[in-house]
């Protein structure tokens, strides 16, 4: 169940994107699908939802968007450098003109001391444009918790990046 606020927040994404004509994609890792999810869940999605990447492996990462394996084995898969990959990559493996990528811990483990439970790297991006970038670290709101916040702040940068 989609909660009520992150519905209303994916209809006015949804909306926005079509006053503009642009179609979207996702390119989610700790989110599993969530931020697709929540678009989709508006009905008359589809003409603005063009389509989805589940990339939670690193090998789905650098197969399905094309993120350097070399990116990740440098930086780690949460990362400011593979975000950005991912949310370029959703973009040159799509026909969408704006994505938006996410990768981060959700717990309730594989957190360390650099890059701890509630660390979450977002970029975003439009065809022509420049790249978006923006780092939360929510601490340990439960694995369920931290994915809830990270599909609000991937369904505003996605805005942001489609203005």
């Amino acid at each position: 169940m989609i909660p009520h606020d992150i519905e209303n927040r994916a209809a006015a994404v949804l909306a926005h994107l079509r006053t503009r004509g642009l179609r979207a994609a996702t390119v989610e890792s700790c989110t599993g699908g969530l931020v697709a999810g929540a678009l989709t869940a508006v009905p008359g999605s589809s003409d603005v939802v063009e389509r989805g990447f589940v990339t939670y492996s690193n090998e789905a990462k650098s197969e399905l968007v094309g993120v350097p394996a070399s990116l990740i084995a440098a930086h780690g898969a949460v990362s400011e450098p593979v975000a950005r990959a991912m949310a370029e990559g959703g973009l040159a493996h799509s026909r969408a003109d704006v994505t938006v990528a996410i990768t981060g811990v959700a717990g309730p483990g594989g957190g360390s001391d650099l890059k701890p439970v509630g660390l979450v790297h977002f970029a975003a991006v439009r065809r022509g444009g420049g790249t978006l970038h923006l780092e939360r670290r929510y601490g340990d709101l439960g694995r369920a918790g931290i994915r809830e916040a990270a599909v609000r702040d991937a369904l505003d940068l996605l805005e942001r990046a489609s203005a």
